[in-house]
């Protein structure tokens, strides 16, 4: 009796759909917001922005997905498991190019952009006893650079590269994240660490006020070395405990991704939404300040997707 009344369901909810698709009423599409982890930039953002599209897009159902962040949400597209996600700038333009080393097995050709968002810096902090307080001062020390693979680890590779090192020159290289990078600091188990986040990040605040520390500097020529995803930036005087100066620095933007299976329609309301509920996204995180739209389509590393083309051109930014 149990499963007969199970399929009868099934059929009546398949009758449903079936009439529900072929009458005359727009289908539902759904839209999965890939982010990162919960404690990170990308989840918060990515909430606000379900929140954004749940209560404008005329009949989208929303979720939002605590994921690995760039890697893994660029995988997921490129397998129509999400409908937009969030990423570092670097990660989408090895994710294009297929590279094996950042965790991608072949080029991911469905990828198509939305957006560039806001910077993420590169913040090179070392203890003031280790002397370190320039790039080429790390030789023979310790660092951690982020978890294995990770959008900071590739971040990490790459400005060692451009100053023509790699961590064969470091001391000793952990694959560490960011609070336990801190902790190693604090016991005088590592010199120096590398994070790639918004300004003011809460494990380095953490860190400035516990121990001298000194911020490294990154000079412009690394950045221009890198080219775009990469700009060159500062750290302003005061962003942590002891920091009297501006320190000089690399960012990589951030960039909001879709893939080539999303309408047309779609990626049009996901772009024009985003840009007209700015103070929203604001609300949820302080990085989303440097949100801009004169900024949207700069060092876009892969197509950007026809409907977020269609909404730039009528900005007459195309």
């Amino acid at each position: 009796m149990h499963f007969s009344r199970l399929s009868t369901l099934a059929a009546a909810a398949l009758a449903a759909s079936v009439a529900f698709g072929t009458s005359g009423a727009r289908a539902e599409q759904f839209v999965n917001v890939l982010t990162g982890g919960t404690s990170g930039v990308y989840y918060p953002l990515g909430v606000a922005l379900s929140k954004i599209y749940g209560e404008k897009i005329p009949d989208v159902r929303t979720q939002v997905q605590a994921t690995k962040a760039s890697v893994e949400n660029l995988n997921l597209l490129q397998q129509g498991k999400g409908e937009i996600g969030f990423s570092l700038g670097d990660s989408v333009k090895l994710a294009a190019e297929g590279n094996a080393d950042a965790g991608f097995k072949a080029p991911l050709d469905k990828l198509r952009g939305i957006a560039a968002i806001y910077p993420n810096y590169i913040q090179i902090v070392a203890t003031k006893d280790s002397g370190v307080t320039s790039l080429a001062d790390l030789k023979g020390k310790s660092l951690s650079v982020g978890a294995p693979k990770s959008g900071t680890e590739l971040n990490a590779r790459a400005i060692l590269g451009a100053a023509s090192m790699s961590y064969e020159d470091l001391g000793k290289t952990e694959y560490l994240p960011f609070a336990e990078s801190v902790e190693l600091i604090k016991n005088r188990q590592l010199d120096a660490t590398l994070q790639s986040a918004g300004l003011g990040v809460a494990s380095l605040k953490d860190l400035s006020t516990s121990l001298p520390v000194s911020l490294v500097a990154v000079p412009a020529d690394v950045a221009n070395a890198l080219g775009a995803p990469y700009i060159a930036a500062t750290i302003p005087a005061g962003t942590y405990e002891g920091q009297t100066e501006d320190v000089p620095t690399v960012a990589v933007v951030n960039f909001l991704v879709t893939h080539s299976e999303v309408s047309d329609d779609l990626a049009y309301e996901m772009t024009k939404q985003l840009f007209e509920n700015l103070p929203e996204m604001q609300a949820a995180h302080n990085a989303a300040k440097d949100i801009k739209l004169e900024d949207a389509t700069k060092g876009m590393p892969i197509p950007l997707h026809p409907g977020a083309e269609r909404y730039y051109k009528e900005k007459g930014m195309l």
